[in-house]
C-alpha cells in the first residue's frame, strides 16, 4: 500500500474512533491530512471504500495474530478439531496477554476497538463487528479451545479469562500513561490465575 493510501486509511480511522463514522465526511479526512477531496478519490473510491480497507486489515491481523500462537485461525468445526486438542495452556495465557497489549498498545487496533465501541449501538453492522472482535467472538474462541481440551464449564473459563480483559480495556485508555503498566499486570495476573485453575484441574 503505498504511504499516501496508508495515511488516508490511519487518519480515517482516527477520526471514526474520535466521533464516529458517520459524523465524519471525505471531507474532514481530506482536511486532516491536508489534501483535496480530488486527491483522496485518486486513493479511495469513497468513505465505505476506506472502512473495507480498515476491515481487511483487521481480518488480516486477527489471522496472524492467533497464527503467530500457533493457535486455530478459523472456527471450531470437524476439520480443525485437532488444532484445537492441541493447544496448550501456556500458549493461550501467552495469546491472551498478546491480545491484551495488541488491542491497547496498537494504534490502529485500539481506535478501531473505539470506533466498534461508540457505534456498535448506532448500526446493526457495527454492533455485529462489536460482536466478532469484542464481545461474543473471543469469548466463544477460547470457551471451543477449552471445551476441546476437555475441560468442565469451559463457558465459564473462557468468561474469566476474556473479562477481565474486556473490562480492563476501557480502563486502560483512561489510565494516565505511567500507571498503564499497573492495569496491563492486573490483567495478566486475571490470566494467569485463571490458567493456573485449569492446570490444578487438569490434574485430578
Amino acid at each position: 500500500m503505498g504511504e499516501t493510501k496508508e495515511k488516508i486509511m490511519r487518519e480515517a480511522l482516527k477520526l471514526f474512533a474520535c466521533a464516529g463514522y458517520e459524523a465524519v465526511s471525505v471531507s474532514d479526512i481530506a482536511g486532516v491530512i491536508g489534501i483535496t477531496k480530488g486527491a483522496l478519490y485518486r486513493h479511495y473510491e469513497s468513505k465505505r471504500d476506506i472502512f473495507e480497507h480498515i476491515l481487511r486489515r483487521m481480518e488480516a491481523d486477527d489471522a496472524s495474530g492467533a497464527e503467530g500462537f500457533g493457535l486455530p485461525t478459523s472456527n471450531l468445526d470437524e476439520s480443525n478439531a485437532a488444532e484445537y486438542r492441541s493447544v496448550s495452556l501456556d500458549s493461550l495465557a501467552v495469546f491472551a496477554k498478546a491480545q491484551f497489549i495488541y488491542w491497547t498498545e496498537n494504534d490502529f487496533a485500539a481506535d478501531f476497538r473505539r470506533l466498534l465501541t461508540l457505534e456498535q449501538y448506532r448500526s446493526p453492522e457495527m454492533g455485529e463487528l462489536f460482536g466478532q472482535y469484542l464481545g461474543s467472538g473471543p469469548s466463544s474462541y477460547v470457551e471451543d479451545i477449552l471445551g476441546s481440551l476437555g475441560f468442565s464449564d469451559p463457558a465459564v473459563y473462557a468468561a474469566q479469562i476474556y473479562a477481565p480483559m474486556f473490562l480492563f480495556y476501557g480502563i486502560f485508555d483512561h489510565t494516565a500513561a505511567d500507571r498503564r503498566n499497573e492495569i496491563k499486570n492486573t490483567a495478566f495476573a486475571c490470566i494467569d490465575r485463571t490458567i493456573n485453575e485449569l492446570k490444578k484441574e487438569s490434574t485430578i
